[in-house]
Formats: C-alpha cells, sequence, structure tokens
C-alpha cells in the first residue's frame, strides 16, 4: 500500500475579484506530497506557482479567496482557526520567499529576524535563541557567522541574503519547506550552492520540500517528482526521469523543446507561439489549445481530465500519445 502523502492539496482554488471581473490564479488543482520528497512546480510566470504556495499557508489575503482542501497531517489547513494555522506556520511547514532582499527586514539584523524566528517556535531562552541563530548561519554556509549575524541584510551579498533566508525557514526544523524560486537571480555559481545546500539540509533534517521554478535544468538536478502548471492548472504530473524522457502534454514537450542542448550545432532556439492566455478571459476547453501544435476540434470543446497516462503519471491532454511519439 502507498504511504499516506504528508500533504494532500485537492481541489485548490484561487480567485481575485478584480475591476474587470473574478481572476481565478489557480483553478482546481490536485497535487500530494510525500515524507522525504522534493517535488517541483513548474511552469511559465503567472502560471500560478508562487499563489499556490502561498495558498498553502494561508497567506493568499483580499481580495483573493482561497477554496478546497490543504490536508496537512490529517487535518484541513483552509478550516482551521487562525491561530491553528499560525502555529503550523514556521514551525511545521516554512517557507523561502522570493526575491530574499525585499523579504528580509531591512532595519534588523540578520541575526535578530532568525531569534525572531525561534522566538515565535521555540521554547529556547533569549541565550540560547541567539547561539541558535548563530549555528543556523554556520549551517547554512555563512562564512564567521557570530560576527555576521549582527550584519544588515544590505551587507550581504545576494547569495548569503538566500541563505539567510533559509536559516529562518529552518529554525523550527519544519518538515516541509516550501520554496519559492530560491536560485532566481543568482548566478549559476551560486545557484548549484544554494540547491546542494538544500538538498543537503533535506536529506539531514529529513524533511519535504515543494521547489517552485521555471528552470527545467533546476529540476532535473533536484526533483523527485514534478508538476507542470500552466494558466492557474495541473496539465502533467509525475516522476521528473519518465516525465523528461516521454512528456505526455504538448505544453511540457514545448518547455522541454525550449531549453538549450550543450554542444549542439549552433541554431535559433525552439519557443512556444504565443502568450499565455488572460486569467480573465480563459478559452474554452484546453487552455493550451490556442498555442498548440497537436490542437484539435475536441480540444476546445471541454477542459481534458487530469488521467493516469503510466503508472504514477498523469497528464491532461487529449492527445498524449501522439506527444509522447513526438
Amino acid at each position: 500500500m502507498a504511504a499516506e502523502p504528508l500533504l494532500s492539496v485537492r481541489g485548490l482554488r484561487v480567485t481575485f475579484a478584480a475591476p474587470r471581473g473574478l481572476l481565478t490564479a489557480v483553478d482546481g488543482i490536485d497535487f500530494d506530497v510525500q515524507a522525504g520528497e522534493v517535488l517541483g512546480v513548474a511552469g511559465e510566470s503567472g502560471s500560478g506557482k508562487s499563489v499556490t504556495l502561498r495558498s498553502l499557508l494561508r497567506l493568499v489575503k483580499p481580495p483573493g479567496h482561497v477554496d478546497g482542501q490543504v490536508v496537512w497531517r490529517g487535518r484541513d489547513i483552509l478550516s482551521m482557526p487562525e491561530a491553528d494555522v499560525r502555529d503550523i506556520r514556521g514551525r511545521e511547514i516554512a517557507m523561502i520567499f522570493q526575491e530574499p532582499m525585499t523579504a528580509l527586514n531591512p532595519v534588523l539584523t540578520v541575526g535578530t529576524q532568525i531569534r525572531e524566528s525561534l522566538a515565535e517556535h521555540t521554547q529556547l531562552d533569549a541565550g540560547q535563541r541567539k547561539a541558535r541563530a548563530v549555528e543556523l548561519l554556520d549551517l547554512v554556509g555563512i562564512p564567521s557567522a557570530k560576527s555576521r549575524s549582527e550584519d544588515y541584510p544590505h551587507q550581504f551579498s545576494g547569495g548569503m541574503r538566500q541563505r539567510a533566508m533559509i536559516a529562518i525557514a529552518l529554525a523550527a526544523k519544519p518538515r516541509l519547506l516550501l520554496a519559492d524560486e530560491p536560485t532566481t537571480a543568482l548566478d549559476v555559481t551560486i545557484q548549484d550552492q544554494i540547491l546542494k545546500l538544500l538538498l543537503r539540509l533535506r536529506r539531514e533534517l529529513q524533511m519535504s520540500v515543494i521547489l517552485v521554478t521555471h528552470d527545467l535544468g533546476v529540476i532535473a538536478q533536484t526533483c523527485d517528482r514534478l508538476v507542470v502548471m500552466y494558466a492557474g492548472q495541473v496539465v502533467e504530473t509525475g516522476p521528473v526521469a519518465a516525465l523528461f524522457a516521454q512528456p505526455r502534454h504538448a505544453y511540457t514537450l514545448g518547455l522541454l523543446n525550449s531549453v538549450p542542448r550543450a554542444g549542439a550545432i549552433r541554431q535559433p532556439l525552439a519557443s512556444i507561439p504565443g502568450q499565455p492566455p488572460s486569467l480573465l478571459d480563459l478559452p474554452t476547453g484546453c487552455a493550451f489549445a490556442p498555442r498548440c501544435r497537436f490542437v484539435t476540434a475536441a480540444c476546445s470543446t471541454a477542459r481534458p481530465p487530469l488521467v493516469e497516462v503510466a503508472p504514477g503519471h498523469l497528464s491532461a491532454c487529449l492527445r498524449h500519445r501522439d506527444v509522447a511519439a513526438a
């Protein structure tokens, strides 16, 4: 029997009231996270990746509205009292936000911000919190951690700020880490260091990770399974190796074809024609149909369901066999 998932998301829907109507940022998605696994979430900008992550911790505020179920260890986070959610947020499920320069408080030292998290989620006294903050900075690879803990965020480089964000997130030893594009805007050397750090910490702390990124190279290097999102919907999900070897949705195939190939003869990069649809005016049927080279009349009549096309591999594409053959 399959192990009970650590996190189970069912029918997650996030909408925002806009002047022109109701904007559906996340449209009824389902996925699970198993204990100890790294789940990647990929897609173009605006596909709903970051909103999905924020909604898991009820960080979407009005005019946003969240429906569905987010079951964490047998309890639905979306129906809990706010006080119970605060106990989970940061303590059991932690999050690394995009852009650490704006996520960190510029007028507080890095050490102070780590100690704030420890004060909220642990029983340590002031002296123990100070020592633990230094330990965490050392754990994430900050040199001279004791002296650097009294520096302000602007005194850290981009890579060091990202490490500081990871230290804050790990303060209470969470069981699930939500990482929202943790390597964006970092050079490739620092990016590699951050990814290796996350994998090492996952192994040492025995935690699960949801990694949001638009970089398929990062997915290939770090993730066990992948969820591909388009226009707020899950269009394909499955084990990374199987999904990369034989994608079963035209959008996933387009993403993979657009990745530069090392050592290939110089030629223009492949791209997906057109633009993602407006979330205020999604097309009838498959949202990707207007950009798809496999499109048929049936694709524009009803939204394709997400069905199993191979063991553990699901796709929402009516022509998944043709995509696999291509």
